[in-house]
């Protein structure tokens, strides 16, 4: 009997001793978690989708091991552990791309805005050609694309065109003074890409406005 009732306190001691050491690794899991959620808030699910993704496969695989652990009387939670560490780097690479990518954003935001509000002060100042205001030499020419569908229908025609100029030489604005509806938007297209020498006033270049000419015609 007294070897029996030994034998029993051996083996119910390295019970203990197994699921007393088989502790579940609480604070990797929670960082992994955590993670997983700072991704989420920082809105990885907009700038980050497919890192986020990855970072939210990893915690289910993390939550299913912890699953099947708990189901069972012998646990062992060593992948666990692995898993929680790869689930945490997840998250934290999550969180690092979808704040680089916001930053990213925020920055082309804020240079458009600066593009935009520089083109409407060029506007505001640019000098209409004419008198001493020479038109500009035109530096690139790009064709204007004849639409197929007017050409098709038949239709030529000339579109009248005041452009913008900035002090670059640049195309900053276009609109249609004269329609030929079916060609407008070549028209635009093409003023939009010409590119012409600055045009200097006492010496230093300045916006100018003129009107231009796209004669469509038929072949």
């Amino acid at each position: 009997m007294r070897v029996i009732a030994g034998f029993l306190a051996i083996a119910l001691g390295l019970v203990l001793t197994a699921t007393g050491c088989a502790a579940p690794p609480a604070a990797e899991v929670d960082a992994a978690k955590a993670a997983v959620d700072t991704a989420v808030t920082g809105g990885a699910d907009q700038y980050a989708a497919e890192s986020l993704k990855a970072a939210q496969n990893a915690r289910a695989a993390l939550d299913a091991e912890l699953a099947a652990q708990d189901a069972k009387w012998f646990k062992s939670y060593d992948k666990t552990r692995e898993l929680a560490v790869a689930a945490k780097a997840a998250g934290d690479k999550a969180a690092a791309d979808a704040l680089a990518a916001r930053q990213q954003a925020d920055a082309a935001a804020a240079k458009e805005i600066a593009a935009a509000e520089a083109r409407e002060k060029a506007k505001a100042s640019a000098i209409r050609v004419g008198g001493k205001i020479k038109a500009p030499i035109k530096m690139n020419d790009v064709a204007p694309v004849y639409p197929a569908i007017a050409r098709n229908a038949g239709v030529a025609g000339v579109v009248i065109v005041e452009a913008t100029i900035g002090a670059d030489g640049k195309v900053i604005d276009a609109k249609v003074l004269r329609s030929v509806p079916l060609l407008d938007q070549a028209a635009l297209d093409a003023v939009r890409q010409w590119e012409y020498a600055p045009t200097l006033l006492n010496g230093v270049p300045v916006p100018v406005v003129m009107t231009v000419t796209i004669n469509f015609k038929r072949e």
